[in-house]
Order: structure tokens, then sequence, then C-alpha cells
């Protein structure tokens, strides 16, 4: 059987295959190991971290609709330390490269969770959730203004060595803007796409299922939307993409690599199958074989126009 390489470089991060998971989908990564073995994932992006720790929305929180769920727990996390102190100590164990997700409420304090992060042992990467409430600013999104996208970026980059991935919204007018406004402030890498907003309401009560009325929609639902935003992103990225939305077993994942992704990350499947993020990279092993590619990165931006 002919070998290939599946190994890739997500900006600085080395993998020994292009299969991450997605966080907020694979907790901090100890809860999944009792039913898949985590040394032969990708990489583990664990689940949004701020400075102090966050106790997330209140419940309901999440709800199953057709071609996916909507959730909006409120990125509900044990803070730098406690996450440094519990789950640290295993994730060093695993050998496999660890994304932090990170948040803050300011720019400043998006800063400060990266500068703790710099000095801590196992940490590979910073993955930059944008997606957060702005207080500073009026409430809105980071990841909605090009301009606060490239200075958010510009003040991570500032304090820390780390490779840093943005985590690009998809609800803006045009992808590449924020892609370049990214990656000319500093970034390593670009991660996409977060959840779409949404809203699903009880008809009988004619009230919001979710305690916090609107939250993200994820799952097989949001996967076309997510490939025609890799795609383009693609065009006009110098960085690597680390892809994501409604991967649901390894043809998902090419196609997402066809468009342009060095890598992919897996998500809501997670909670159906813990086990697709290593059936993905098996799928993807047996497609560069079938197709004669000796390695991922041939598959990379692989896409045939016309």
């Amino acid at each position: 059987m002919q070998d290939v390489d599946l190994s890739v470089n997500l900006g600085g991060i080395r993998m020994k295959n292009p299969v991450a998971v997605a966080s907020g989908t694979f907790g901090y990564g100890k809860e999944y190991a009792e039913l898949i073995d985590v040394t032969k994932l990708g990489a583990i992006t664990v689940k949004g971290i701020r400075l102090q720790p966050w106790p997330g929305n209140a419940l309901p929180r999440h709800v199953e609709v057709t071609g996916g769920m909507v959730n909006a727990i409120g990125l509900q996390g044990p803070g730098v330390d406690g996450f440094v102190r519990e789950y640290m100590p295993f994730l060093r164990t695993t050998g496999v490269p660890v994304i932090v997700n990170i948040w803050g409420t300011s720019e400043e304090e998006y800063a400060d969770v990266a500068r703790r992060f710099s000095d801590v042992e196992g940490v590979a990467g910073l993955e930059l959730n944008i997606s957060c409430p702005n207080v500073k600013e009026g409430g809105h999104a980071f990841g909605t203004d090009p301009r606060t996208v490239a200075s958010l970026v510009s003040a991570v980059r500032r304090v820390t060595r780390l490779p840093i991935l943005p985590k690009l919204a998809p609800n803006v007018p045009d992808i590449k803007v924020f892609v370049r406004a990214a990656q000319d402030a500093g970034a390593d890498a670009l991660s996409l796409i977060n959840t779409l907003p949404a809203m699903v309401i009880d008809i009988e009560k004619r009230r919001p299922v979710l305690a916090n009325k609107v939250g993200g929609l994820s799952g097989p639902a949001i996967h076309p939307v997510a490939v025609k935003l890799v795609w383009e992103a693609a065009q006009v990225a110098k960085v690597p993409i680390l892809a994501m939305g409604g991967i649901m077993g390894p043809e998902q994942a090419i196609e997402f690599m066809i468009a342009g992704a060095t890598a992919v990350a897996v998500g809501t499947a997670n909670f159906i199958d813990p086990s697709m993020p290593l059936q993905v990279a098996e799928g993807i092993a047996a497609y560069l074989r079938r197709h004669g590619m000796r390695s991922a990165k041939e598959l990379t931006g692989s896409l045939i126009s016309g």
C-alpha cells in the first residue's frame, strides 16, 4: 500500500495529520481520552479561556435543530490559572499540539491572556475567538469590523511569540477584507468559520428556546457556507487556513482542503461520534492513496476550475 505523508505545518504548529478538534466541542481533551486515542489527533483545540473563571450563560443553552444544533453556552471556563492547573498536565502527556482558544471583553484582556499562555509549556498556539462582545466599544463583536480585528491581532502579536490563529466570523460582507486585516496584523494562520448567528422559538410557548434568546448554529447545515468562505479566504490568504463547519466524515474535510485549507477541525460531530476525527484522518489518507497523492499538502488548494 502506498505510504502517504499526512503531516502539515499550520503557521508554525506542526501536526502529524491535518485533523484537529474544534474549540467547544471536545472539552479540554481529558474528557474524551477514555473514548478515543487522543494521541492520534493532529491537534487539540480546547474550550475558550479568558483571564478569570466564567460561568457561561443560563440554561437552557443548546438545542438540536434540523441539520445541526444551536448553542449559547457562553464560553464557560475555568480561567487561565484553573486551566493550566487542572488540564495542562494531562495535555502535555499526549504529545499532541495544544491550541488554546482565548477570549476577553477588551483588547487588553486578550493581550493579558496571550501573555500568560506564552510561557506555559505545551501550548502550541492561540486561537483568538473574536466573536465575543467588545464591552469597551459598545458591545458589538470584535470580528465584524476589520479595523478592530487588525488592532486586536496586533495587540496579541506584541505580547507573544506563539502562533496566532484569529477565528473569523462568517456573518461579514466580504471575508477577504478580514483575511487581509488579520494576516497583515501578524496572524500566523486563520481559523474559519465560527458558528452562524441563529434563533429557535418554541411555538407553543411563543418564547425563545435558549435562555440567551440567540446562539450559534453549527453542524452539517452550515457546511456549504463554510466551504464557500474558506475558498474565498484562500484566494487572498498568505497564511494557512484551519477550516471547520459541518464535517461529518472524511468527505467534508477533503472538500475543505481542496478549497484551500491546510488543516481541518471536527466540531459538532464529536457529540455524535467521538471517533470521527480519527475516521476523518484515515479517510484523508485513503483518498490520497486512491488519487496517487503522496502528501496532504498536495490536496490543499487543488480545486480544478472550469
